[in-house]
């Protein structure tokens, strides 16, 4: 890979210029920035899985969480709500011993509470409601990673909201990232390929009109 001359932009071997945060070496990064991040998310379960496993990054480097998605999957059956929320203290001890997940009591015991809480917001409109009523104005694209905030006005109203409904391991900052995973957002910078593929569209403007 290259380095362009007038910004955080990475042109690689097969000519496509594309954000350099995914680095050189890690394909498996790579193919989560032109396959994923920033493509917008829809559904209970995978959004919950989302908000749960940047919970679990928080400290650690996303390549370790990505490298482990399989495993948190399988241990959180597929992070279906109903599911998880009927998880006890011996599940916990299970998951301790899961060597395919972060083994963090605390962040365990969030993913559980969230599931409960995203039950909870069933009768108040669902998780999906409640996340993409959040998503911002489109701002001037980033050109430079210095461009790129870490948490917004929008992630600090969904952090105090989701807290309120009894959502765990979500501030403003861990929030923030999940709305770029998810989609809410679109932090591609200016000339990556990619820039320009969240795209909510219609759904998000009438679940703005209803809200």
């Amino acid at each position: 890979m290259q380095r362009t001359d007038d910004s955080d932009l990475f042109v690689g071997q097969d000519g496509v210029a594309r954000c350099g945060w995914p680095g050189i070496n890690h394909a498996d990064y790579r193919d989560y920035h032109d396959r994923e991040w920033g493509k917008p998310v829809h559904g209970e379960s995978a959004l919950l899985e989302r908000l749960c496993l940047e919970g679990f990054q928080s400290g650690l480097s996303w390549l370790v969480i990505l490298r482990k998605r399989p495993g948190f999957r399988e241990a959180f059956a597929g992070f279906d709500a109903d599911v998880v929320a009927r998880f006890t203290e011996a599940d916990v001890q299970r998951l301790l011993q899961h060597e395919g997940i972060v083994r963090n009591r605390r962040k365990i015991e969030a993913t559980i509470a969230n599931a409960r809480a995203t039950i909870e917001l069933r009768e108040h409109g669902g998780l999906e409601e409640l996340l993409w009523t959040h998503a911002p104005e489109p701002t001037p694209r980033p050109r430079s990673f210095a461009d790129v905030p870490t948490q917004t006005s929008e992630s600090e109203l969904l952090a105090k909201r989701l807290r309120k409904a009894g959502f765990e391991q979500v501030g403003p900052t861990t929030l923030y990232a999940a709305m770029q995973a998810c989609g809410l957002v679109d932090d591609h910078l200016v000339g990556c390929f990619r820039a320009g593929s969240s795209r909510s569209g219609s759904r998000l403007t009438e679940m703005r009109r209803t809200s």
